[in-house]
């Protein structure tokens, strides 16, 4: 378990809660290593039930240009793709589709958000449309499609 984070109920044994920093109180996901590498990246739910995810930018987050990478957009649009759908998803899962359109350009210091809803929750996907924002600046408009995934049954010993 990392230093600054806390465990949630055995449920989610993966999902942890910031006891300090900028994002106290706020949530992550320690399962998935590049998430890990690339990030830290956060979530909340708000007092409306909307959830927003956030991260601030950092060094390891720039490109050549002194923007951050597109891939990193990327990267934390996914994540909050299964954050944004939090209410709906209580299983694995895995994104088949993301599109998006590049906005506008962050930099080093600023903080990063992301707001969106599901459109649509059928029996195995997941339809969801967000925007990633700076202040007032849209960075990034994204939506994405997640596939539930069946529990495999495990192989039997000696079968």
């Amino acid at each position: 378990m990392h230093e600054l984070t806390k465990a949630p109920p055995p449920r989610r044994p993966d999902l942890h809660i910031a006891t300090e920093g900028e994002f106290v109180g706020w949530r992550t996901w320690i399962r998935d290593s590049f998430e890990a590498h690339v990030g830290p990246f956060w979530h909340r739910i708000e007092a409306d039930g909307s959830v927003r995810s956030a991260f601030r930018v950092e060094k390891k987050h720039l490109n050549g240009s002194g923007n951050v990478h597109g891939g990193c957009y990327m990267a934390f649009a996914d994540y909050s793709l299964f954050a944004i759908a939090t209410h709906v998803l209580d299983s694995r899962a895995v994104t088949t589709n993301f599109a998006c359109e590049f906005l506008d350009a962050a930099r080093e210091g600023e903080l990063i958000e992301c707001t969106g809803e599901v459109t649509r929750a059928g029996g195995s996907l997941i339809f969801l449309r967000g925007k990633m924002t700076s202040g007032d600046r849209v960075l990034l408009t994204f939506s994405g499609t997640i596939k539930r995934m069946k529990r495999k049954a495990l192989p039997q010993p000696n079968a």
